[in-house]
C-alpha cells in the first residue's frame, strides 16, 4: 500500500466495508436492513448496492441472517472482531522486552495454494511478524498475549511451527532489528494525532451527519493503524508517541459515539 493510500483518509468506502463496521460495533445484537441502509446513505450507498454487500458476507459466513430481514455478525468474522473491538488495550498487550524473539516457521506448509498463502501471511502480519527469509517470520517477544495462538486465530495453521524466548546470534540481532520500518511508523503515528486534533476543531460546528461522516472516515483509518501496528517495544520503536496516539483515538471515538447517536 502506497504513502498515499495510507494517509486518504477521505476515500469513499464501500457497502462491505461499512456493513461489517455497522455490524461489529452492534455485535452481538442484530440489525435491520432498514437500519443498515439508513446508515449506509449517509455515505450516498445505494440501497441496492447495500444489500448485495449483505448477501455476500452472508455466503462468506461473515454475517448471518438469523430471520428475514435482520442480519448480524458471522462466524467467519469473530476472530477479527475480538481483535478490531481490543484496540482500547492496545498497550496493555505490550511488556517489557528482554531481547529474546518469537520465531515462525512455515517453509514445510508450502506456497502452491494462493489463498490459503494469503491468510497465512496476512495472519502472521496481524500478529505482529515480519518476513526474515522463505518461511520464517519473527517478532520481538514482547506481547503479554500468545502468539501462537492470535496468529492461529486470524488463520495460521495449526501445523505452523511457533517458537518462543529465542536468542539470535549478534548479527542476525541486528539483522531482526532492521525488519520493521520504525521511522514511517512513527510519522503514521504523528499523522494521526495531528488528523485527530485538526477533525475535532473542525466539527465543532458541523452537523450531525457531516460530523458522523467524517469521524468514521478517519476513525477507521486510524483504528487500521492501531490493529495492524505490530507493538513493537520502544527499544525499536517510539512506544510513547504510539500510546499518546491510542489515547487520543479513546477521546476522538468517544466524541464520534456522540455524532452517531444522533443520527441513529
Amino acid at each position: 500500500m502506497s504513502q498515499k493510500m495510507l494517509y486518504d483518509w477521505r476515500q469513499p468506502v464501500t457497502p462491505r466495508s461499512l456493513a461489517l463496521w455497522f455490524l461489529s460495533t452492534a455485535a452481538p445484537a442484530p440489525l435491520r436492513t432498514a437500519t443498515l441502509i439508513g446508515r449506509a446513505a449517509i455515505f450516498a450507498i445505494e440501497p441496492a448496492a447495500m444489500r448485495v454487500a449483505l448477501g455476500r458476507l452472508v455466503r462468506e459466513r461473515m454475517a448471518v441472517q438469523p430471520e428475514r430481514g435482520v442480519y448480524a455478525l458471522g462466524p467467519a468474522a469473530a476472530a477479527l472482531h475480538v481483535r478490531a473491538r481490543g484496540w482500547t488495550r492496545a498497550e496493555e498487550r505490550v511488556r517489557a522486552w528482554d531481547g529474546a524473539w518469537v520465531v515462525v516457521l512455515t517453509h514445510h506448509l508450502g506456497r502452491t495454494d494462493r489463498s490459503r498463502l494469503t491468510v497465512r501471511e496476512r495472519a502472521l502480519r496481524l500478529a505482529g511478524l515480519a518476513a526474515a527469509g522463505p518461511g520464517v517470520w519473527v517478532r520481538p517477544d514482547n506481547l503479554t498475549v500468545a502468539v501462537r495462538e492470535e496468529a492461529r486465530g486470524l488463520g495460521l495453521e495449526e501445523q505452523a511451527i511457533v517458537m518462543t524466548a529465542c536468542r539470535a546470534a549478534p548479527e542476525q540481532d541486528a539483522a531482526f532489528r532492521a525488519l520493521w520500518p520504525a521511522a514511517a511508523l512513527e510519522t503514521a503515528y504523528r499523522y494521526w494525532l495531528t488528523e485527530m486534533a485538526a477533525s475535532t476543531e473542525r466539527l465543532t460546528n458541523a452537523t450531525a451527519i457531516d460530523a458522523a461522516r467524517e469521524t468514521y472516515l478517519l476513525g477507521q483509518s486510524v483504528l487500521r493503524a492501531i490493529n495492524s501496528d505490530p507493538m513493537l517495544p520502544e527499544e525499536l520503536v517510539d512506544a510513547a508517541l504510539r500510546a499518546r496516539m491510542v489515547a487520543a483515538m479513546k477521546r476522538y471515538n468517544a466524541m464520534a459515539l456522540g455524532w452517531w447517536d444522533q443520527v441513529r
